[in-house]
């Protein structure tokens, strides 16, 4: 199945090296296609309705089949004939089909392997293995005990808050809660200290950037920075995960390798933070700009688990997953799918889904009652790691916020927030800012 053009003109301040791939092949809509990127909500829905598997171009212009509604994304994140990595193709060897987004993206040969070698996209058997040395921290179990260091966390950042106004009394969520929070958290949990969290702040928004320069000139300093909070864990252990790690490769015999544990460590902290912190932001934004949902929640916060979860399916900061690739002939919904080939399962649009969902466009805060029915993050053997653990920070921040500042409210309009203050890039749905007022004004 092939799909209308979505759009033609470039996006503002799209670096060049993607501008030239826009537009390439009618009738193959790219991922970076400035209706995509300006309304994904739009966007994906359109291309939804046209079909649930539609042929597309990836980020730098490789052939991708879109899957868009919300069964047949879940059947493919749950299908082992779908695989993360082009190696776990049967006979795969090269070379391959990401080098080319690693050379968009500015990212050097050398480094490369981090990102296409790390539990993001690895396969059974060593997903499974990488996941088992992580998990622990992320159990049902251990992610209730740090609750009342999330909640001591969020008391002061809420304290500090007016301080952080300007001349008119607003303040900048994102910059001043949503993120601070979740970095925190994961950095304390992972073994980063205090003093180099700004940077990791700072590798985010290079990476987010999509700028090559920027993102080839911070990544080695990323993976360098990671090498020597390891090393320094090695002479001086904590009560981290990376002593955790350390101690997990001295006594496996060396099965985890020194790569590996880098991945783990950036894949952790980076997801870990950015996600969490946007899920905060689009949170708080979400409810303000519904008033009725707000006043539910307000009367009866415990539908504070159930807020959000609804408000990950309706604007969690994830819109897509990993490439999936075919492991071998797949059919999917009437489409023919071959061998290798790349399958980008849509979030955004599977959560958007009226097949699944009664008016999937309207905030309902009752209607995740039943418990997870989104798939924002994720599903199958690759379902989110630190769900748990974003499920708990977003309520404690979201329900001791409103506590705190029951008169908050937006400084802008809300349809601001989406065409002046948002970041336009493929798959993600993140503030720049959030600019709130604290107190009611006369």
């Amino acid at each position: 199945m092939t799909a209308t053009p979505v759009g033609r003109a470039t996006p503002p301040g799209l670096p060049p090296s993607l501008q030239d791939l826009i537009g390439k092949h009618p009738g193959e809509p790219n991922v970076m296609d400035p209706e995509l990127l300006a309304d994904p909500f739009g966007g994906y829905g359109r291309l939804r309705e046209q079909g649930p598997v539609v042929r597309a171009r990836f980020m730098d212009d490789t052939p991708v089949w879109l899957v868009t509604r919300f069964e047949e994304v879940r059947a493919v994140l749950r299908d082992p004939r779908f695989v993360n990595s082009p190696y776990s193709v049967p006979g795969h060897t090269g070379p391959d089909p990401r080098d080319r987004l690693m050379e968009v993206l500015g990212i050097p040969e050398e480094f490369s392997v981090y990102i296409l070698e790390s539990i993001l996209t690895s396969d059974p058997p060593d997903h499974a293995r990488l996941r088992r040395l992580v998990s622990r921290a992320f159990t049902a179990r251990r992610v209730p005990d740090l609750r009342p260091r999330v909640e001591k966390i969020t008391d002061t950042l809420l304290d500090e808050l007016p301080g952080h106004a300007d001349g008119k009394g607003v303040v900048d969520l994102v910059e001043h809660f949503a993120y601070p929070l979740p970095i925190t958290v994961i950095c304390e949990l992972v073994g980063v200290p205090e003093a180099d969290r700004t940077r990791w702040r700072r590798f985010g928004a290079d990476l987010a950037s999509l700028e090559p320069e920027r993102i080839g000139a911070s990544f080695p300093v990323m993976i360098g920075h990671v090498h020597e909070l390891i090393a320094a864990r090695r002479t001086d252990p904590r009560d981290d995960l990376i002593t955790a790690l350390i101690r997990a490769q001295d006594d496996d015999g060396g099965r985890l390798g020194d790569t590996e544990m880098v991945t783990l460590v950036m894949a952790l902290v980076l997801a870990g933070h950015e996600t969490t912190a946007h899920l905060i932001g689009n949170g708080t934004a979400a409810l303000l700009s519904h008033p009725d949902q707000l006043r539910l929640l307000k009367a009866d916060p415990g539908l504070l688990p159930h807020a959000v979860h609804e408000l990950m399916r309706r604007c969690g900061s994830v819109q897509m997953t990993q490439l999936r690739y075919a492991a071998q002939d797949v059919e999917l919904a009437g489409t023919r799918i071959r061998q290798g080939e790349a399958v980008q399962p849509v979030l955004v649009s599977a959560n958007h889904d009226p097949r699944h969902y009664g008016d999937p466009e309207r905030l309902d805060l009752t209607r995740q009652s039943a418990g997870e029915d989104h798939l924002g993050f994720g599903h199958g053997m690759h379902y989110c790691l630190g769900a748990a653990l974003a499920r708990q920070e977003c309520e404690v921040a979201i329900g001791r916020l409103l506590r705190r500042y029951p008169d908050l409210s937006l400084a802008v309009a809300p349809g601001q927030l989406t065409t002046q203050v948002r970041r336009r890039q493929p798959g993600a749905w993140r503030l720049l800012g959030l600019p709130l007022r604290l107190m009611r004004t006369a």
